[in-house]
């Protein structure tokens, strides 16, 4: 509203208020980045993420997604090392695609599928609980006579009075743009899960923000407390916010998809040995970007992975990775079919390679699920963290590839089986396929 001669207002909103803003950031955590005294802070619209409107009793709020920057240029908050990370990643990943003979037009980015935990308690419980309402979990109490003992609770039907809240959320996402895609039962008793299609990084965390809001929000409307909280309850799981990681565009498509035939698919495995060689060398900027006091009850139990970094590939890539060190690589092991043993089914076809539960970084089939996120954080520290370190050992293997091949593009094949090798033999410790609960992996 702007007052305008003789008393009046006018209501006015030009489009420079939305391209770029300044609030005041001198009460905004700096770190030390900055004087205290200095006050100028800029914002500004990120257009690669959808403006939506947020409605409220109070009436329709305009929500547009923005950047927020110090006047020195410092990052205040967490989508510009989103998008800065984007870029480097895009950079170096282009220039490994090149010497494939692929010149992309289009920007490489990563792309996130973030599935949300939280459990659901009625509200008068919460209410008569103090430790719940302040703390968001239970300080103290006995043991229910029924707790997680069957594991039964996954697959059991919905209750009413949930599926009445989970269909009430997913209308809302949906106004708001949110794609999400499936809600089901998890493991703990009174414990849920939501989840979206696959998208973008960047508007993953947006639309994983929104999803946490509406789920608060929600569950208060229908007299229920939800609780995100990452160890809520003593003896069941806690809650974690797997992020489904990959990278590409709509041009080259994704580039951890290994094909039919792996063995064969030097480009991917050129990325892949990239991840193995990223998470080895920065394993403890990964594990520094899911720590809290919450998440650090979760970690280690009862599904949730170890606080140790490590990577499952399973059984065919290793062995495949294993063939490139011994310099004879002879194949992959393929599908096979497997027999339920009931006439009336057909025999349905296998992954090559079990799913790990226990692995914080496993590869499962054309990406890589990073399932150590809590679930009350946001995912952009973890996803800031896999896009910084993977540009990182990108460059590190176009630098190796570009090296050895000296502009001589018939040494590619010869390149790449080298670049293997090598990092085979520097970073593969980190690769575990066994039980990461166990003792041999300490």
């Amino acid at each position: 509203i702007s007052p305008v001669d003789g008393g009046q207002v006018i209501m006015e909103f030009s489009g420079k208020e939305l391209i770029q803003g300044e609030p005041d950031a001198s009460s905004f955590p700096s770190g030390g980045l900055r004087s205290t005294f200095e006050a100028r802070g800029y914002t500004a619209w990120d257009v690669t993420s959808p403006a939506y409107l947020m409605e409220s009793p109070a009436g329709m709020v305009l929500c547009i997604p923005t950047v927020f920057l110090s006047w020195t240029g410092i990052a205040l908050d967490k989508k510009t090392p989103i998008l800065r990370s984007n870029q480097a990643l895009n950079q170096q990943a282009a220039r490994v695609l090149r010497l494939f003979g692929v010149e992309p037009t289009m920007p490489i980015s990563s792309n996130g599928g973030l599935e949300q935990e939280y459990f659901l308690i009625d509200g008068t419980f919460v209410s008569a609980r103090p430790d719940l309402l302040i703390a968001g979990r239970a300080i103290f109490g006995a043991h229910p006579p029924k707790g997680q003992e069957f594991d039964d609770q996954y697959y059991g039907v919905i209750p009413s009075r949930v599926l009445a809240f989970m269909a009430d959320v997913q209308r809302q996402l949906y106004r708001l743009g949110v794609p999400v895609k499936t809600r089901h039962n998890e493991v703990a008793p009174s414990q849920y899960e939501i989840a979206p299609t696959y998208e973008t990084g960047n508007l993953a965390c947006d639309h994983n923000q929104l999803i946490m809001t509406v789920l608060r929000k929600t569950a208060r409307r229908h007299g229920m407390s939800c609780l995100l909280h990452e160890k809520p309850f003593d003896c069941i799981n806690g809650s974690g916010k797997h992020l489904n990681y990959s990278i590409g565009s709509p041009e080259v498509g994704n580039l951890f998809a290994p094909g039919d035939n792996p063995h064969e698919n030097a480009q991917f495995l050129v990325f892949l040995c990239s991840v193995i060689r990223a998470l080895h060398r920065h394993a403890g900027f990964l594990r520094a970007s899911v720590s809290s006091a919450s998440n650090d009850r979760r970690l280690g139990g009862h599904e949730a992975p170890p606080a140790i970094m490590s990577l499952f590939l399973g059984d065919q890539l290793t062995d495949v990775l294993e063939q490139f060190r011994a310099g004879h690589v002879t194949g992959s092991a393929g599908k096979r079919l497997m027999n339920v043993g009931v006439d009336t089914l057909p025999p349905l076809p296998a992954d090559p390679g079990d799913r790990n539960r226990t692995s914080p970084f496993a590869f499962v089939g054309n990406r890589f699920e990073f399932r150590a996120v809590g679930s009350s954080m946001s995912a952009s520290d973890a996803l800031v963290v896999l896009n910084t370190m993977l540009a990182e050992s990108l460059e590190f293997a176009a630098d190796f590839l570009e090296d050895y091949m000296k502009g001589d593009s018939s040494k590619l094949g010869e390149a790449v089986q080298k670049f293997i090798e090598k990092v085979m033999e520097d970073d593969s410790a980190v690769i575990f396929n066994g039980n990461g609960y166990s003792e041999v992996w300490q």
